[in-house]
C-alpha cells in the first residue's frame, strides 16, 4: 500500500495546495481549529471569548479557513450568528508533493507547527505539579524515548498500527457529547526520525574481507594459549 492509499485508509485529508498550507501558518487559525475540535461548533463571537480576540478578527480568520476547505458552516445559527465546524478530523501535510511549491510550503508549515507544539509541550511538562492528581503519574503522560532498529517496511507497518490505535478516539473529536465523564484532552506528539550519526558507524561484524582487527595487546605481552 502506498502512502496515499494509507492516508485515505486512515480517513485523513491530504493537503496539496501551497496556498492552503500557508493559510494555516497563523497562530489564530491554528487556535481556531483546535477550539472547534474541542467545542464542536463555534461562532466568531464564541471563539473571540475563548481566544481573547475580537469577533471581527475571529470572523476574518474563520472565513479564511473556510475558503481553503478547513471548516464549513454548521447550520443552526440564529439571526446573524454563523456557527462553524471542522471539515476534516485529520489532516496530512507532507513534503511528498508533486508541486515543488507545495513541498516548500509544507516544510515551512511543518517547522512553524513543530516549534509551536514543542513550546507548548515544554510549558505543559514544566507545570506537571499543577496537573490533577490522577493524571500526574499516568504512564501515558510525560517523556518517553526509545531507539528502534527497523526496516522501512517495519517502520511503515508500525506507523500504521500507532495511527490506527489513536484513531479509536477520533470520534470524540468535534463531538463533546461522545466523551466519557472524566476524560481529559491529552496531546501526544510522535516524533520519529533516523539517527544518521549512528547509521554511519561501523558495528561488530562489519570488518571487510581481508581486513584484520588491530592488535590491542601491549608490546611484549603474550596472549594465553
Amino acid at each position: 500500500m502506498d502512502r496515499s492509499s494509507a492516508v485515505a485508509d486512515l480517513g485523513m485529508h491530504k493537503i496539496t495546495d501551497a496556498r492552503a498550507m500557508r493559510a494555516l501558518a497563523h497562530p489564530v487559525r491554528l487556535a481556531l481549529l483546535e477550539a472547534l475540535a474541542h467545542a464542536g461548533t463555534l461562532t466568531a463571537t464564541q471563539a473571540s471569548e475563548l481566544l481573547d480576540e475580537s469577533p471581527a478578527n475571529c470572523a476574518f480568520h474563520l472565513r479564511t479557513l473556510a475558503k481553503y476547505g478547513y471548516i464549513v458552516e454548521a447550520g443552526g445559527g440564529r439571526g446573524r450568528e454563523r456557527p462553524w465546524r471542522r471539515a476534516h478530523v485529520g489532516l496530512q501535510i507532507t513534503t511528498d508533493q508533486e508541486d515543488p511549491a507545495a513541498a516548500i510550503a509544507a516544510e515551512e508549515l511543518g517547522q512553524f507547527w513543530l516549534e509551536a507544539l514543542l513550546d507548548r509541550a515544554r510549558s505543559a511538562l514544566a507545570r506537571r505539579a499543577s496537573w490533577p492528581a490522577e493524571w500526574q503519574h499516568n504512564p501515558l503522560l510525560g517523556e518517553n524515548e526509545s531507539i528502534l532498529y527497523v526496516t522501512p517496511q517495519e517502520a511503515a507497518e508500525l506507523g500504521m498500527e500507532i495511527f490506527r490505535l489513536a484513531q479509536k478516539f477520533d470520534e470524540r473529536m468535534d463531538h463533546p457529547e461522545r466523551r466519557p465523564a472524566g476524560s481529559m484532552p491529552i496531546e501526544t506528539l510522535l516524533l520519529s526520525y533516523p539517527l544518521m550519526h549512528l547509521a554511519g558507524r561501523p558495528v561488530t561484524g562489519d570488518t571487510a574481507p581481508g581486513d584484520t582487527e588491530p592488535d590491542d595487546t601491549e608490546p611484549g605481552e603474550q596472549l594465553p594459549e
